[in-house]
């Protein structure tokens, strides 16, 4: 059968139509649960404006010619819709189902923490799982995914360097993945939630690759290294980017166990390649990140395929690139900033040539890196306080605003404000018990010296102690940034971080110039102490006029 043009015309009409059809029910659904009953077409229309549509996309997407046309016709469709009456938001449901409304005792908040400390704690330092599976692989095998015991200076140059460009380029596009997937993620807009996951990992892709010709196009000029060695260095930061991109939505979708099978899986097939093959040991690093990205994707792929409704067909709107740059920009610069940050001092100490004999520019030094390698446990083992204390705090913001008369709103402000002191203090011992773990690392029977037959140099130690107190601090200031966060204001924490970045390079360079090479510990101190100053301070603020920032961003 020979379809006729204008028989043609009609079918793309009609389907188009129903497309149409299909995404304003999808819109409705979640202006709906969004905020409920809408008293008008304009608190609808800014619902929609804040879910990144914009005029120009209104006829493609919905048929209709403005964002006010959308509104007006949402609106009346919810208006005359047969259950208008019992219509609820999310958080009205919630009220509703009673766990958030009752009014609760001194016990009962002593319970609630408890409770939360109990699921919140552990599951902080279970996610650190990946890390401690890496630090098992090297004690055990001297071998990890992207290290190895028996690489020269020269080899561990161009793999740590590769690590550092990978994070550092990626790290904002993860910071925004968590952000902006997980804004359609908590609406149960799993279509959403996909496509900007992988319009998100492509330009993260996209970016490594245009960071590695711009490096390569300098080096062409000025033969800062040798080809080979930056041919190494790329592929690692390509796939260690790569796999940061792959495993920041497991995060988002609440599937953060799936990171350690991954990791776990990579690695073991990995350390087997390494024992009993002939495969040299870049490949086997190479064929196990691979691999870790592939089941990571692999999974993300069937994840949502089982996650969207088979019956919901997916609907035409698309990610917007400009309304997400504007959305998240703050985010994306703190997340590139946060690596920026954690990587100054091994730039300085590492490029620092007083005697004049390192070969290049940036030239691996083992002792000062085994010093901060040790040092990191600091920050990476607070992540149980930081994952309760912000969990704790997400639950009591809501629980307290509906129990507090609203004559006195500097009751409410007061109370969690004694929180987050209490969560402090539990940062304190918390790291107290961290420092005498690394004490007894460094200097037991059982500890580093057993297993890697050699001493912990007196360099390492100082640079240890002073990197530890930094990374302390540094969490610290993490910590009121995840609150400033909860709320919506990442402005303030990303002057603050960068305010952070200029102290460390500046004090960092000083140091390591004038004094030696691993005095630009220093300059993560320093940094780190401002940051956690700077958000202090914005914090103090904060919550004296909580009650403020919680209508704002509610």
């Amino acid at each position: 059968m020979i379809w006729q043009p204008e028989v043609l015309l009609q079918h793309h009409n009609t389907i188009k139509m129903t497309s149409h059809a299909l995404n304003i029910d999808n819109l409705i659904l979640t202006v709906r649960d969004k905020i409920g009953k809408p008293v008008s077409s304009r608190v609808v229309a800014a619902t929609i404006e804040s879910l990144g549509i914009r005029d120009k996309d209104t006829l493609n997407d919905f048929g209709v010619p403005s964002i006010k046309s959308l509104a007006d016709l949402i609106y009346q469709k919810i208006l005359t819709a047969p259950d208008y009456i019992s219509i609820r938001n999310k958080k009205e449901r919630e009220l509703e189902a009673g766990e958030k409304s009752k009014t609760l005792q001194l016990s009962d908040y002593l319970i609630v923490k408890l409770k939360i400390f109990a699921r919140y704690y552990p599951t902080g330092i279970l996610h650190l799982l990946p890390v401690f599976v890496q630090i098992l692989a090297i004690i055990l095998f001297g071998y990890s995914l992207w290290t190895f015991v028996g690489f020269n200076h020269m080899q561990s140059t161009a793999v740590v360097l590769g690590v550092i460009i990978g994070l550092i380029t990626t790290g904002g596009f993860v910071q925004v993945i968590g952000r902006q997937a997980s804004f359609y993620w908590n609406y149960e807009d799993y279509t959403m939630t996909r496509k900007t996951i992988n319009f998100l990992v492509k330009m993260g892709a996209k970016s490594i690759s245009i960071v590695l010709i711009g490096i390569y196009a300098l080096n062409f000029f000025f033969h800062i290294f040798p080809v080979k060695l930056l041919l190494i260095l790329f592929i690692y930061a390509f796939l260690i980017g790569l796999l940061l991109l792959m495993i920041a939505p497991l995060h988002t979708i609440k599937q953060r166990w799936f990171i350690s099978v991954a990791i776990f899986t990579a690695t073991t097939v990995a350390v087997l390649l390494s024992k009993y093959s002939v495969v040299p040991i870049y490949m086997t690093h190479w064929i196990g990140i691979l691999i870790a990205i592939l089941l990571s994707k692999g999974f993300l792929y069937f994840f949502f395929r089982n996650k969207i409704d088979k019956r919901q067909v997916d609907c035409n709107m698309e990610v917007k690139t400009p309304v997400m740059l504007y959305q998240n920009y703050h985010y994306f610069f703190y997340g590139l900033l946060v690596y920026v940050f954690i990587f100054i001092d091994r730039i300085l100490a590492w490029s620092a040539d007083i005697s004049g004999t390192i070969p290049y520019i940036i030239y691996f030094e083992k002792n000062y890196e085994l010093g901060m390698d040790v040092a990191i446990l600091v920050f990476l083992l607070l992540s149980g306080v930081m994952e309760y204390s912000l969990a704790a705090f997400s639950k009591f913001i809501d629980i307290g605003q509906k129990n507090t008369p609203f004559e006195h709103p500097e009751h409410y402000n007061q109370s969690l404000f004694r929180m987050y002191w209490q969560h402090i203090s539990l940062m304190f011992v918390t790291s107290l018990f961290i420092f005498i773990i690394i004490y007894f690392i460094i200097t037991s029977s059982w500890g580093y010296q057993a297993h890697f037959k050699e001493v912990f140099e007196e360099l390492s130690i100082r640079v240890c102690i002073i990197g530890g107190l930094g990374y302390f601090f540094f969490a610290w200031g993490i910590l009121n940034t995840l609150y400033l966060f909860t709320l919506g204001q990442p402005a303030k924490p990303l002057r603050a971080l960068v305010m952070a970045c200029i102290v460390n390079v500046i004090t960092g360079f000083l140091l390591s110039r004038f004094i030696s090479y691993e005095y630009s510990v220093g300059g993560l101190f320093c940094g780190s102490l401002l940051f956690m100053l700077l958000t202090l301070r914005e914090n103090i603020h904060f919550f004296r006029n909580l009650d403020y920032y919680y209508y704002a961003a509610y």
